[in-house]
């Protein structure tokens, strides 16, 4: 069955950086395009990024443009989101997404980001 497992949540004070990584199993991960979500407390979930089957094409939500880096590894079918200068308002729970060619979603458990002073 379809699995994805991230790790690497935390809390950071704000300028600082974290790493998420999550590890997906149950499907051919290199055919496909990944997504990484997140969703603040009383807001709506929301498509922060995502990266094509390949790695070559990248696409971000305006407001972490310059900041936030998606990428990936194949061989280890694990997708990455590199977070720097860290602002409180990316504090959320960030999800790793697979939409699957019967247009099912599939989401890991969740990822706690928390920015503060």
């Amino acid at each position: 069955q379809v699995q994805l497992v991230e790790s690497g949540g935390g809390l950071v004070q704000p300028g600082g950086s974290l790493r998420l990584s999550c590890a997906a199993s149950g499907f051919t991960f290199s055919y496909y395009t990944m997504n990484w979500y997140r969703q603040a407390p009383g807001k709506q979930r929301e498509l922060v990024a995502s990266i094509s089957r390949t790695g070559d094409s990248t696409n971000y939500v305006d407001s972490v443009k310059g900041r936030f880096t998606i990428s990936r590894d194949n061989a280890k079918n694990t997708v990455y989101l590199q977070m720097n200068s860290l602002k409180p308002e990316d504090t959320a729970v960030y999800y790793c997404n697979w939409k699957a060619p019967t247009k099912d979603d599939y989401w890991g458990q969740g990822a706690q980001v928390t920015v503060s002073s």
